[in-house]
């Protein structure tokens, strides 16, 4: 097995490369890419953003993760302000930090990397909780994020564009680690 870094990563100028990953783990065409490299460079201008990448033994990026804190006028948050409201879940878009994206190439999967990295920017975050989005349906990556105590706050969410619905999960600061339960208030 390659050995692989997970180290802090300037994305801006890898923006190209971080896409490429995401493009082959999330079956993006270039149409699509095009249109996210424009989403990532706004979002890495945002306070507080930041990124972690995953290096192979050549320096090639194999996996990455970007976040930023909440912001309630950020797109995003416009649309899946209604649906946590709906279940009285609106709360979590405050003092929240949002993973972004996460994705690491398909032959570097089921290595612990994209848990690496989502704890290793988690652990550097200021509030007290995270959020994401995820495709809703069973997938190694709404897995991963049950084990580290993310737990559905919002579903079936449809955002413009996206041909398949999504589900939006919410996790305390820190992530769980392997093996460490959820205290009782962590439980649905």
């Amino acid at each position: 097995m390659e050995n692989v870094v997970i180290a802090p990563c300037d994305l801006a100028p890898r923006v190209d490369e971080a896409l490429a990953v995401q493009a082959v783990a999330f079956g993006l065409g270039p149409d699509e890419v095009a249109i996210r490299r424009q989403i990532v460079l706004r979002h890495l201008g945002c306070t507080g953003a930041r990124a972690l990448g995953a290096f192979g033994a050549d320096g090639r990026l194999v996996g990455f993760v970007y976040g930023l804190p909440n912001d309630r006028g950020h797109w995003w948050s416009s649309i899946v302000q209604p649906y946590l409201r709906e279940r009285g879940n609106d709360g979590w878009l405050d003092d929240s930090f949002v993973i972004t994206e996460l994705h690491v190439l398909p032959d570097f999967q089921q290595r612990g990397i994209g848990r690496r990295l989502i704890t290793g920017i988690t652990d550097t975050a200021t509030e007290p909780r995270s959020i994401l989005s995820a495709i809703d349906g069973e997938s190694p990556a709404r897995r991963l994020y049950r084990d580290l105590g993310y737990r559905d706050l919002a579903r079936p969410v449809h955002f413009p564009s996206a041909g398949r619905p999504y589900a939006v999960m919410g996790a305390p600061l820190p992530l769980l680690r392997p093996g460490q339960a959820a205290p009782a208030e962590r439980v649905e």
